[in-house]
């Protein structure tokens, strides 16, 4: 009853979430203000929104795949962990759109200039680096926080380096995550992200992982 409560609890807050992200986006004076937070405090904004979409897509995704309302287990080390997680793309992303904008600009990546093409084309540079470079290692470090919760919750109170990495399914990472849906689904999703206003790329990058992990639920 008390796991089921929790679980009603979280997915109204998630709804809410959801809900208050969307009028803050649509709302005119109050879009302007979170545009001018996330160009001011570009980490902070980063950790808030990771910390809590990334979050609502574990929440929504569980429940799905349950098929009642839900919560994950250690939901508060798991925000920390996706604000921890937001801070660090929301560096990597800058740096690899910098990045590459210079490859560009000095003739080391070909398209350059001020068109269409060639804003796609470094949009899809910029999301072909950085998910076939950074994301590996991102992911695999999720990976390992998820199995280090997974044995706390299952009574394992020292899991352990070794514990961590010997629980963790590589063949399964590396023939679906690495080989799947890096080609298949964040290079297209983040190309696209890439083609957003700066300030609003950390949130799109927020969402598509609340995305896959509805997909990924409703393929289970």
């Amino acid at each position: 009853m008390k796991k089921n409560t929790a679980g009603v609890v979280a997915g109204a807050a998630s709804l809410l979430i959801l809900a208050a992200f969307a009028v803050i986006l649509i709302v005119p004076s109050s879009r302007e203000v979170f545009k001018s937070l996330s160009a001011g405090h570009p980490y902070l904004m980063g950790f808030v929104k990771f910390g809590l979409l990334a979050t609502v897509g574990e929440v929504l995704a569980l429940t799905i795949r349950r098929r009642s309302p839900a919560m994950p287990y250690y939901i508060g080390w798991r925000m920390l962990i996706w604000g921890l997680i937001g801070v660090a793309i929301t560096f990597m992303m800058k740096t690899y759109s910098y990045g590459v904008a210079g490859l560009m600009e000095n003739g080391l990546l070909p398209g350059a200039g001020e068109s269409f093409w060639s804003r796609l084309l470094k949009a899809f540079y910029t999301a072909a680096v950085m998910n076939l470079t950074f994301g590996p290692t991102f992911m695999a470090t999720h990976k390992c926080t998820d199995k280090y919760l997974e044995l706390r919750h299952e009574g394992v109170r020292k899991p352990g380096l070794k514990g961590v990495v010997n629980g963790v399914d590589w063949h399964g990472f590396v023939s679906f995550t690495l080989f799947r849906t890096i080609p298949l689904f964040w290079i297209p999703a983040h190309t696209l992200t890439f083609l957003l206003p700066a300030e609003y790329q950390v949130i799109a990058a927020a969402a598509l992982s609340i995305a896959l992990g509805l997909i990924l639920s409703l393929k289970k």
